[in-house]
């Protein structure tokens, strides 16, 4: 067992309220009686009021005080790590395991009036998993690993609406999380640039015996953010679109991962984006369908135009079908 691990458990000894002698924790933790004193010196000097009394009904024991503290936590601070873990669940999050392990060494710290408290507290907010293949979290390790050591990999990824998977040579820079999606963004060998690639598409993955230096420091987000201001940059001519909606449409539009990037300005009712007209007539029509009648696109007069000749397609191709 680790040395905090150690340390840790001898503190949950202590905070039952019995006394230990330093035979009986070295026993119950199978380390020796000189790594006790060790190790209950070291959790003196950081602030655990750890008495050791004498003769014989002597022993190692915590002031009353400091056995009530629930582990250096307020109860807000531990439902925002209960809370945390159930969007890192949901998001895929390749730990998990490891994450529900950390939880029950904080709950095994808490008395049964903290525990009470803290399930009171953390039991209205749930997080609806995504449904990943089984192989994600394995992929997302092995690529977080490479990532870690600056291994070159080599992978078969599909693209989109292929039927069969291309082979890549990477060497991957980041992961990053967005719209239920899990993406590595990694220099392609084969276009030398940075690419982004989709988790759930890489079929297979293989470290090679090559190593790469990633730039310091690295950001997804960042990359993200100046590659959508890099195409607002090259595309020509910006519009103004404007568009109002009800409020949790507009909330859902205004903080896409793209589409914030464009964002000028926001009201209850309206939102305004200064966007290149390339992008305006390629992709938003489609993507601005998805919220229904939830938004209605006042300007310009192209886009609108554009939204409701392919809605007017859309619904002539239902229409032939039921004929």
């Amino acid at each position: 067992m680790a040395k905090w691990d150690n340390m840790l458990s001898i503190l949950w000894m202590l905070r039952s309220g019995k006394k230990f002698t330093a035979a009986q924790i070295a026993e119950a933790l199978e380390i020796s009686v000189r790594t006790v004193y060790r190790y209950i010196d070291a959790l003196g000097a950081s602030g655990v009021p750890i008495v050791a009394d004498s003769g014989h009904e002597g022993g190692f024991r915590i002031l009353e005080n400091f056995k009530e503290t629930p582990l250096f936590f307020r109860t807000v601070e531990l439902k925002a790590i209960v809370d945390a873990s159930k969007f890192a669940k949901g998001a895929g999050y390749p730990y998990t395991d490891e994450l529900a392990e950390a939880l029950g060494k904080i709950e095994q710290s808490l008395n049964d009036e903290q525990r009470q408290d803290l399930h009171r507290h953390t039991s209205g907010v749930d997080v609806i998993q995504s449904a990943f293949r089984p192989a994600v979290g394995s992929l997302l390790r092995q690529l977080e690993q490479a990532i870690v050591e600056g291994r070159t990999l080599q992978i078969a990824y599909r693209k989109e609406n292929s039927a069969t998977a291309e082979e890549r040579r990477i060497d991957p820079y980041g992961l990053a999380y967005r719209l239920s999606e899990w993406y590595v963004i990694a220099y392609c060998h084969r276009s030398s640039e940075l690419r982004t690639f989709r988790v759930d598409r890489i079929e297979d993955a293989q470290p090679t015996e090559a190593f790469f230096a990633k730039p310091d420091p690295f950001s997804a987000e960042d990359y993200f953010r100046e590659r959508s201001y890099r195409e607002r940059e090259a595309d020509g001519p910006m519009a103004l679109i404007r568009i109002e909606g009800d409020p949790m449409s507009l909330n859902a539009l205004c903080d896409h991962w793209h589409m914030h990037h464009y964002l000028t300005e926001r009201t209850d009712s309206e939102a305004r984006f200064l966007i290149d007209v390339p992008t305006m007539n390629k992709r938003l029509p489609t993507f601005l369908l998805m919220f229904g009648n939830g938004i209605k696109v006042l300007e310009p007069a192209e886009l609108r135009d554009r939204i409701q000749e392919l809605a007017a397609r859309i619904a002539r191709q239902y229409e032939e079908e039921d004929r």
